[in-house]
């Protein structure tokens, strides 16, 4: 089973929906990469030979409104193929299938979808490390920053008689190679579950388009912004710790359950599973020329760590801990953001099922 860590929901301070602009600018970047790959390899008429109605699904969906910007981009590059082709009168009715994890805050989802949306909308609870749908009933799969999550955090970090555990951190960055191999390896684990999940469910021919955090080829994760940002986390919470706010079991016990893969894995886990054509991947930059407006300050770390990471350590910390954990977490990125060249990296992925 896996691990369930949704979104802060509903409309608050630290909530998901008013948290989450910096996933927004990268899907805002990845709209033309989308729309060149439906325009470019998605292939209509075989898809729509059966059915009459073009399914969406939106994995790991949160509650919005980031959801509906990029299932109505995919619904209008649809129906421009449709159009160019001189098939105005044959563009089908969409389906659109948002799901997530049961405890996500699908009220919220619900109450705030569109009034005139182009589509007919479903939940669908659960997790995207198995099944969701039945065999060849879904045409295309969209997922933005999700994959990334494993399904639990690798037993061995937790292990004090294994070489992986992470003593005194809460991430493999900066971490013994251990460490990050176990992190790897789990990951891996996930993605090929993921892959073989999604065979099923796609018809032959349709296609899946992910978007995760992702590194260059053989560089350090300590590269990456927001693996240091989330290093940053645990050392806060080592802080609090030497001054007793907090046991040091408790920090050695706690790790995230995340992992920012490169171009080079993800080829590597696709061709393994054998089920899918790479259309195109590509490393992107989600804020080029915005990096001091969107990322520039420690509170904004701070907003968007806090409405994806609080379920996760509402889990094991007490509610002022993380209040404290959070409160001093800003001053540190800020003095880090101002002494560390790191990169912002998204890896854009298309793929068709063979």
């Amino acid at each position: 089973m896996a691990e369930s860590h949704p979104m802060i929901g509903g409309d608050g301070t630290y909530s998901y929906t008013k948290n989450s602009y910096l996933q927004r600018e990268g899907i805002k970047y990845a709209k033309g990469l989308i729309d060149e790959t439906i325009a470019h390899k998605l292939d209509i008429k075989d898809l729509l030979s059966n059915s009459r109605s073009f399914k969406i699904a939106d994995l790991g969906c949160s509650v919005g409104p980031n959801t509906f910007i990029c299932m109505e981009s995919v619904i209008q590059a649809v129906k421009h193929k449709f159009q160019s082709h001189g098939l105005t009168e044959q563009i089908p009715d969409f389906q659109v299938f948002f799901s997530d994890h049961t405890f996500n805050d699908f009220n919220t989802l619900f109450r705030s979808l569109p009034p005139e949306r182009p589509y007919f909308a479903a939940g669908v609870p659960g997790s995207f490390h198995g099944r969701l749908f039945p065999e060849s009933s879904v045409h295309f799969v969209h997922s933005s920053y999700a994959l990334h999550w494993i399904s639990q955090v690798p037993k061995e970090i937790l292990d004090k008689s294994s070489p992986a555990w992470n003593k005194g951190r809460i991430y493999y960055t900066g971490a013994p190679d251990e460490v990050g191999k176990a992190y790897a390896i789990q990951f891996a684990k996930d993605v090929e579950i993921f892959l073989d999940a999604r065979a099923k469910e796609l018809v032959v021919g349709g296609m899946m388009v992910l978007i995760l955090p992702g590194i260059r080829n053989g560089i350090s994760h300590s590269c990456a912004v927001v693996n240091v940002m989330l290093d940053l986390l645990g050392s806060c919470l080592m802080d609090m710790c030497k001054e007793g706010l907090v046991s040091e079991a408790q920090v050695d016990s706690f790790n995230l359950p995340t992992y920012v893969p490169s171009p080079k894995e993800m080829i590597d886990l696709v061709e393994r599973n054998g089920s899918f054509k790479i259309e195109r991947m590509e490393l992107f930059d989600p804020v080029p020329g915005n990096e001091a407006q969107i990322l520039g300050s420690g509170h904004a770390w701070k907003m968007h760590f806090r409405a994806g990471l609080e379920g996760v350590f509402s889990k094991h910390f007490a509610s002022e801990t993380i209040d404290e954990l959070f409160d001093r977490f800003p001053n540190k990125a800020a003095e880090k953001l101002k002494a560390t060249s790191t990169e912002t990296s998204l890896l854009f992925i298309a793929l068709k099922r063979k």
